[in-house]
């Protein structure tokens, strides 16, 4: 193996998704002290500064105890290099989770053995499906009365639609909570509540008739766990690395996060199992990351990261080849070569200077506008990478400039953020009225609040009574300028001027489908 393929075979670059509240940012802290990253972890709400969460850093984050950016952080954990990506889960900022899982090789989902599957889960686990992504379940919260695993992993086989197979099997619950046995290794974990310290002792079981069993865990515990786990066995076929890798099967692994408890086996066997970078598609060819010239793509933009500086971040997710810092790349989109001389790797919002970095690797390049979500930057091919959705917002309000003096500070800002992808703006020829439409509501204070202090402009946002906004193609032009011309009080422009029918109602849009039966309508961009 070269250099190239050994760093490639070292690297593993995965997003931790959940519904909020769920556990995601504390299984981030339990990973990064296990990576020697950081010494101690935080709750996400924290009086004390020093212990504040590593991954939840801008202002809002920390009033709200919610994640409302993606944070990448790398480190090393024996010998291999994660890059792991802690994505919001608040539905709200879900656009940014999307794009992100377009960054990464595979997918660590946290589920509440409380509540079991819920919504959010739902619609990332649609988003994985479309690329196929390598799924690992964490079941979290074993410390507390939760629902039976069983009922568990039928729910996440039907909700979500994927297979899974559990590698370690819990030993009681809540109160009687004693621990976990691993089917993949063969040993026990005895659980003791501790959120400061990292590893639970393992005790070696080989059989499970040893009376070391029920001296550890108590007759019932123990006998109930022989049955179970001869029910595992009997029910589940091995695991079958392939099938996960093709994102057919979950393997599951059960613990409990805020005590570090069960997050050791899931990590040892993630890097046993997970991918290095595979190869990716641009629309050009399939590349493959072993490939000498360099590649990437942007997938996420932070204006304004550190306020004393107004700079902008980009975040390049690396495909092929080695990047070199002060380098020059083309930038497939302007067709024009740029030169990066500050390139930096992150942990969460502390960032150091990197002078290369190889395929899996997420570096930020300091930008001053010419970036956008979606570039493809290389050494010269000019194919574009695929597959950075927006899909059809859910909210939409028109914006109603406050000041006419700052008209100018109000587009630039609105185009930066928009470049962001902190929302989308669609401009209706008639009249050029401007409209927002997000995903969620918060998304327009986070917009109003940036607008003022980054930009220093100020607006209003009035309700529109919008359904859908709806991208259309069709193989017949002739059709389609019908169309265009039939409904053209009701077509806007996105940002990269690709035209949008904006449909005030779903019956409406029934209708209007069923009128043009050779129009396709679609409900994101990336068609």
């Amino acid at each position: 193996m070269n250099k190239l393929e050994q760093e490639i075979s070292k690297r593993r670059t995965f997003g931790i998704i959940a519904h909020p509240d769920a556990g995601k940012t504390t299984l981030t802290e339990k990973l990064l002290l296990f990576g020697g990253a950081i010494n101690k972890a935080g709750a996400v709400k924290s009086n004390k500064i020093d212990t504040a969460t590593k991954s939840d850093w801008m202002e809002i984050e920390k009033q709200r105890g919610i994640s409302v950016a993606t944070s990448v952080m790398g480190f090393e954990y024996k010998d291999i290099k994660i890059n792991l990506l802690d994505t919001p889960g608040h539905q709200d900022f879900a656009e940014d989770t999307y794009r992100t899982l377009t960054a990464v090789d595979s997918v660590v989902m946290v589920i509440d053995c409380v509540k079991g599957v819920e919504q959010q889960t739902e619609k990332l686990m649609e988003v994985c499906r479309m690329r196929n992504t390598p799924v690992i379940c964490f079941i979290n919260k074993l410390d507390r009365e939760g629902r039976d695993p069983y009922d568990l992993l039928d729910e996440i086989e039907e909700k979500l639609d994927i297979q899974v197979r559990p590698l370690t099997w819990p030993i009681g619950m809540g109160k009687s909570f004693k621990g976990v046995y691993n089917l993949f290794s063969k040993n026990l974990l005895i659980f003791k509540a501790s959120k400061q310290q990292l590893t639970a002792e393992g005790i070696e079981i080989k059989d499970l008739s040893d009376e070391n069993l029920n001296k550890n865990v108590g007759d019932s515990l123990a006998d109930q766990l022989r049955e179970d786990v001869e029910l595992i066995e009997g029910v589940y076929p091995e695991l079958n690395k392939e099938e996960y890798l093709s994102g057919k099967v979950a393997p599951v692994f059960f613990g409990s996060a805020i005590n570090s408890f069960g997050v050791k086996e899931m990590l040892d066997t993630f890097i046993n199992i997970s991918p290095a970078p595979k190869e990716r598609a641009t629309e050009d060819r399939i590349i493959k990351p072993n490939e000498d010239k360099f590649s990437g793509f942007v997938f996420k933009i932070h204006a304004n990261m550190d306020p004393k500086h107004r700079n902008r971040i980009a975040f390049v997710r690396i495909c092929s080849g080695k990047f070199q810092r002060g380098s020059s790349y083309l930038n497939v989109r302007h067709d024009k070569k740029f030169r990066f001389s500050n390139a930096t790797a992150f942990m969460a919002q502390d960032k150091e200077t990197v002078d290369e970095a190889f395929p899996g690797d997420i570096v930020g390049l300091f930008d001053t506008g010419n970036l956008k979500i979606g570039d493809t930057l290389s050494e010269g091919e000019k194919g574009v990478y695929k597959g950075i959705p927006s899909f059809s917002p859910e909210i939409f309000k028109e914006v109603i400039n406050k000041d006419a003096m700052k008209t100018k500070q109000l587009d630039k800002g609105l185009t930066q953020l928009m470049d962001e992808g902190v929302a989308q703006l669609f401009t209706f020829e008639m009249g050029a009225r401007k409209v927002v439409g997000v995903v969620g509501n918060l998304q327009f204070e986070v917009i109003q609040h940036r607008l003022k202090n980054e930009y220093g402009a100020s607006c209003e946002f009035a309700p529109m009574n919008l359904y859908k906004a709806c991208w259309f193609s069709s193989t017949d032009k002739k059709k389609l300028d019908e169309f265009v011309k039939s409904k053209y009080r009701h077509i806007a422009k996105d940002k990269d001027g690709k035209m949008v029918f904006m449909a005030e109602t779903k019956a409406w849009l029934q209708m209007v489908q069923d009128n043009f039966p050779e129009i396709e309508f679609h409900f994101q961009s990336e068609f």
